[in-house]
């Protein structure tokens, strides 16, 4: 049975909608005083439940003085609310054996836990509580500093981390889209309880949130639950935000970056600006994106890995954000290696924007993506991700079926349609390894 669905932002307070079906599991949206969503799913033959508090807030939202400002937050519920200390939260979580965790992206933040079902109480109460009553103590503020310094200090060890926060910010500017989640040692250095508390107070409203739960679970029962945690809190008559829309004027990417360091491996990463979430096309770009570089049968793997050797690892990724989005190649290899890599793998991707790929590569990467789906949601708690997620960024929901509808109807021509657009703008080369300047890198790159 299709489902008629309006859209989250359009639903009134006080309503519930049945949203549609994957599978048995039927997925039901209410809209809560103030514009609260608590949207379900129901897993058949699982013991577990996953809460999750979606909040449209990530580090897109902060100011250059506020860098870092929202996963600091994420840190810092878990420190205590009025009525949990820090001890009282990890105590009562361990003492059922789930687990409760929280990370933070560009465009949102997701706390969540995962319990036995007879627990589900429990997670909702904590989770309401950690993320609307947190105090954010100063001393807390200061002891979670080090904490993040320490988080940023170990990505910046790490190079293939740094190096994709690298080309993030060639490829997208010096813009809150383009800019670290971790924020830089300056600004958390400089981060207060007043601002980091402020950004708080006046970022994590209720239209801007979706709580998603999913597992052996009613919908009616969730809905109680979080009625009972949130009491007085759920009023008024707001309607939840729509999905973030617009379009911002990102700064000129930087065709090359270069961080000088004395590693074994030189990092390598290849790209350019791709599409927004919203792009139909996404689902040609999934396709395109696994047949160049998802798997061991992908052309680049087979070229660069498999026909010589050049480098253990070799993949293609792609990320999309509201208003724009990247497609990239990275390879690590050694450094003498590096010139021939970065060729081939240009050369494959101007082979694809001339000629596209072949009906066998698209149907692969077709499969690739369904399998990929399907098996990811095989636990309550990819269910409860993919059900919040895609709530607050499309205030809608997709059914399975209609997602692997859409990509089996991806043909060779929409793909050779994309890549002949997307693999001719201009790219970025970022790089990590043993090179003082750009002058000393070698051919090719």
């Amino acid at each position: 049975m299709k489902h008629k669905q309006t859209a989250g932002h359009l639903q009134r307070p006080g309503t519930t909608q049945v949203l549609g079906h994957n599978g048995a599991s039927e997925v039901r949206r209410t809209v809560l005083p103030g514009g609260l969503r608590v949207v379900t799913e129901p897993v058949p033959g699982v013991r577990s439940a996953s809460v999750g508090i979606w909040v449209g807030v990530g580090s897109r939202d902060e100011t250059r003085a506020q860098a870092g400002a929202a996963h600091y937050l994420e840190h810092l519920l878990f420190k205590g609310t009025a009525k949990r200390t820090a001890v009282d939260i990890a105590q009562e979580i361990d003492a059922v054996g789930g687990e409760l965790n929280a990370f933070t992206a560009k465009e949102h933040t997701c706390y969540y836990a995962h319990v036995l079902d007879e627990d589900l109480p429990l997670a909702v109460d904590m989770l309401c509580d950690v993320v609307f009553d947190a105090v954010n103590h100063t001393a807390d503020v200061d002891v979670e500093r080090s904490v993040v310094l320490e988080e940023i200090a170990m990505r910046d060890d790490d190079p293939e981390d740094l190096l994709h926060e690298l080309f993030s910010t060639a490829v997208l500017g010096d813009s809150p889209l383009g800019r670290s989640v971790l924020g830089t040692e300056e600004s958390i250095s400089a981060m207060t309880r007043t601002r980091v508390h402020g950004f708080y107070r006046r970022r994590y409203r209720m239209p801007k949130m979706v709580v998603s739960v999913a597992g052996n679970v009613e919908h009616a029962k969730v809905v109680r639950l979080v009625r009972k945690a949130l009491g007085d809190r759920l009023a008024g008559d707001e309607r939840p935000e729509a999905p973030r829309g617009g379009r911002t004027r990102l700064p000129k990417q930087a065709p090359l970056v270069l961080h000088p360091d004395d590693t074994e491996q030189t990092h390598l990463l290849v790209g350019c600006r791709a599409l927004d979430r919203y792009d139909e096309r996404r689902f040609a770009l999934g396709v395109l994106n696994a047949a160049l570089g998802g798997g061991m049968s992908s052309r680049l793997f087979q070229e660069i890995r498999e026909n010589r050797g050049l480098a253990y690892s070799v993949y293609s990724s792609s990320t999309a954000f509201s208003d724009a989005g990247t497609f990239s190649v990275y390879a690590g290899c050694t450094p003498e290696r590096l010139g021939e890599v970065a060729s081939v793998i240009r050369a494959v991707l101007a082979d694809v924007a001339e000629h596209g790929l072949s009906p066998d590569e698209v149907a692969r990467g077709r499969g690739q993506l369904r399998g990929g789906l399907v098996l990811g949601l095989e636990d309550s708690a990819a269910r409860m991700s993919r059900i919040g997620k895609t709530e607050l960024n499309y205030g809608r929901h997709y059914a399975v079926e209609e997602t692997l509808a859409k990509i089996e109807a991806v043909t060779p021509d929409d793909v050779a349609e994309l890549a002949e657009e997307l693999l001719n703008r201009p790219f970025t080369t970022a790089v990590v390894g043993p090179y003082k300047t750009p002058e000393d890198l070698p051919d090719g790159v």
